[in-house]
């Protein structure tokens, strides 16, 4: 099968996310998801209340991938022919047991099932075998079906364990919220008309994804290699995600693969790149704790999360914080009103008892301790090189940070919501890293306002040490 339109590459396949949320507030992370599982042949199930745009972003993605459309809201009342068509008289006369399918589910392209667990037990056993092996049995026929990706839609998970089977068909789990704070306003304020056009803009403009192209995708995909580092954080992944209580069959992993190898593939690379194992969040994981789980591993794997203020340099900034409060506030025993406290020892006519009987009636003070100056530049020169540590790593911190933003950003798969998160989670870093320099700074202009000797003994204090 031929098809006129060519594979679509990534400035394309932004564009089609673009326009698949145009308008729609919030949506562009489902969006990026409804795409690559039709890249990938698979189906999708969005968790989330009513009125969340569910159903028009199925709509919306019918419209990029062309032919026929199917949408039903199922509840344990629904019967098989609401789905797969009413029973034909003229073959029943014949004595053959068909159904009218022409306009139902078994003909579509593109589906939405809304309320999709409410179904009762044979219309779940029927969409299984639609589902996983893409045919329908027309009496003693198996046909094969057109879908190229259904859209289930449900307002929680299912926890009765009989469903597991059914659930596990859609490979893409996708988390749909009401609209944020941030974006009430946009809500409020959104155009329905100019919708309406954007509408008709996806039909005309977007690249058709017809079933060719689709099919050229996951055949070229396959191509693409799995290197070692990738391996590597897999393997890692798994033993995280065991270990919180998340199981994921054997074969769940092994498409999961597939999906990665197609969203390499739509970058224009030849291998998977560790920044492609964002989009296992819709396939390995679900529930919030999870996918809250999952973000925090992807973040430290690529860097995200990174120790961007070693806790050594921090505990260092506080000690000399601390040193030079005991410093400044040093004193030393000087002079009485008269000198004679100082000139009796300097001659040898009073001794210590004497001095200490004597005390109560003199007017001995104190005065600021004085430093010599070896002792002060041996303190600026520790406090020199620490500052010269903490620049070399603001600058490798900001290399690292361009460095992660730029991976997160050019990735079209990544939700942009995400990169927002690590990207704050960094500046906060390169801001707590500022705020090391300036204490130190103002260590380093304090010590060396301290008062000097006359004399310089050579003396240094010992490195301070954290």
């Amino acid at each position: 099968m031929t098809s006129p339109h060519p594979i679509p590459d990534r400035m394309a396949l932004g564009r089609v996310v673009e326009r698949l949320s145009r308008g729609l507030v919030d949506r562009e992370g489902q969006a990026r998801c409804l795409l690559l599982a039709t890249l990938c042949g698979e189906h999708v199930l969005l968790v989330g209340p009513p009125g969340t745009a569910k159903s028009e972003l199925a709509r919306r993605l019918q419209q990029v991938v062309g032919g026929r459309w199917f949408e039903r809201l199922l509840t344990r009342f629904t019967v098989p022919e609401e789905l797969f068509g009413p029973l034909s008289l003229a073959a029943l006369d014949e004595g053959r047991y068909q159904r009218e399918v022409d306009g139902y589910l078994p003909t579509a392209s593109v589906a939405f099932l809304d309320e999709v667990f409410k179904a009762n037990s044979a219309i779940l056993n029927a969409l299984l075998t639609l589902l996983n092996e893409r045919s329908f049995d027309q009496g003693p026929d198996r046909l094969q079906v057109p879908l190229l990706t259904l859209v289930g839609a449900t307002n929680e998970l299912p926890a009765d364990e009989g469903l597991a089977a059914f659930l596990d068909r859609f490979l893409f789990r996708c988390a749909v919220h009401p609209v944020g704070d941030d974006g009430f306003r946009a809500l409020l304020g959104a155009d329905a008309d100019a919708d309406a056009g954007t509408r008709s803009a996806l039909h005309v403009q977007a690249p058709y994804l017809d079933a060719a192209v689709l099919a050229s995708i996951g055949s070229a995909s396959a191509a693409v290699a799995l290197r070692s580092d990738v391996i590597e954080a897999l393997s890692e992944l798994r033993v995280m995600l065991r270990e919180a209580g998340v199981g994921v069959s054997d074969r769940r992993w092994v498409r999961s693969v597939a999906v990665l190898r197609v969203a390499a593939f739509t970058h224009g690379r030849s291998a998977v790149a560790v920044a492609d194992l964002w989009v296992l969040r819709w396939v390995l994981v679900h529930d919030e704790a999870s996918v809250a789980q999952f973000d925090a591993w992807f973040a430290k794997r690529l860097g995200g999360e990174r120790a961007l203020v070693p806790e050594r340099l921090a505990r260092l900034a506080q000690a000399w914080e601390a040193q030079i409060e005991i410093e400044e506030a040093a004193t030393e025993l000087a002079y009485d009103d008269s000198g004679k406290l100082a000139l009796a020892r300097a001659l040898g006519g009073v001794d210590d008892d004497s001095a200490r009987a004597s005390a109560p009636r003199m007017s001995a003070f104190s005065r600021r301790r004085q430093f010599s100056r070896s002792h002060v530049a041996a303190r600026l020169a520790q406090l020199d090189a620490l500052l010269a540590e903490v620049d070399a790593w603001h600058e490798s911190l900001q290399s690292h940070r361009d460095g992660v933003i730029a991976q997160l950003d050019e990735h079209l798969w990544i939700d942009p919501a995400f990169g927002q998160t690590v990207s704050a989670h960094l500046a906060a870093s390169a801001e707590a890293m500022v705020a090391v320099r300036l204490s130190l700074a103002r260590s380093r202009q304090a010590f060396a306002a301290l008062p000097l000797t006359d004399v310089d003994d050579g003396s240094q204090p010992e490195p301070l040490r954290a």
